[in-house]
């Protein structure tokens, strides 16, 4: 069967398409896919109007700024997309702030070819949702064995985690921080990951939107774990900008920091992906959650903990 050409312009389509064995038929990405390293040679076909090098503060106004005048955050090359002449588009209609929309791909898809485009658009909230994307691009790739093996392999590693936690009755509240300022709870997927991994998560709920929240939320909550996931972020980044947290009246009253249970993740890598980086994700926190149950690796990579003492 004949392959078919595609531009992923988004980073979990293009994980997903290359965990399917596809990645030969990549032909361009978006200007955040970064994994696997390998794609980062592909040609490029969006670009972003943030300066991601600011603070969260900074970038939150800059978002907030564009938006307000009804402007996308996201440039689209409709040149280079004509160029490439793909078969399939890979987007999303999930979050405007995160990647190009599906508005935007589809105007300049109409206004450079006539050339039909299968234009897959993806929008998970939860996890079952993330499965189901996969199913749907493999399908629509013709990849119909290499797509259920691949989630054969997913629910393998979900199942392993749920039944190595049966019977456990002891089970944490966790805060996950999806961004520093404002202050923004994880939610969408990540609540169910946490429910899987042995904890109960606090300030927001799954399927649903990340909730801004006052930092006397957190306190009221006083959760007792805090896994810092910020969006975009590597551990690196989020750790030079803790400081927005360690200044916080209050922060060190949490049970969490007295405790030690601190953490910061790789949210860029990880959590911010809904594609099988979500399976890494679930396995994380149970690493973190329970780590007497569970050692799988990612520690000093895809997760450090934070000395709060």
């Amino acid at each position: 069967m004949t392959s078919k050409w595609v531009i992923s312009l988004l980073p979990s389509a293009t994980e997903i398409v290359c965990a399917l064995g596809l990645e030969h038929t990549l032909v361009g990405r978006s200007h955040e896919c970064d994994y696997p390293e390998s794609v980062q040679s592909l040609p490029v076909c969006t670009s972003s109007q943030i300066d991601s090098s600011q603070s969260s503060d900074k970038i939150h106004s800059q978002v907030q700024h564009i938006v307000s005048q009804a402007l996308s955050l996201y440039q689209v090359d409709a040149e280079k997309i004509r160029e490439l002449a793909p078969d399939v588009i890979i987007t999303q209609t999930q979050c405007d702030v995160c990647a190009v929309s599906f508005e935007d791909v589809e105007k300049a898809v109409r206004d450079i070819t006539d050339k039909p485009i299968d234009i897959i658009s993806l929008n998970p909230h939860r996890l079952d949702d993330i499965l189901e994307d996969i199913k749907t691009v493999g399908e629509r790739l013709n990849a119909p064995d290499k797509t259920a093996h691949l989630l054969d392999e997913l629910y393998e590693r979900i199942e392993l985690v749920k039944h190595k936690l049966k019977f456990i009755e002891k089970k944490p509240a966790v805060a996950c921080i999806e961004w520093l300022s404002p202050l923004m709870i994880s939610g969408n997927w990540v609540p169910g990951l946490v429910e899987i991994a042995g904890g109960i998560p606090v300030l927001a709920q799954k399927g649903t939107y990340s909730p801004v929240i006052q930092f006397k939320q957190l306190l009221e909550a006083n959760p007792d774990i805090i896994v810092l996931m910020a969006c975009g972020f590597s551990v690196s980044r989020t750790l030079q900008e803790i400081g927005i947290l360690l200044g916080q009246p209050g922060w060190s009253e949490l049970k969490a920091v007295q405790n030690n249970q601190v953490y910061v993740a790789d949210g860029n890598r990880y959590f911010n992906r809904p594609g099988p980086s979500a399976i890494d994700s679930m396995e994380i926190l149970a690493e973190i959650i329970n780590p007497k149950q569970f050692i799988f690796g990612y520690e000093g990579n895809g997760w450090v903990k934070f000395a709060t003492s």
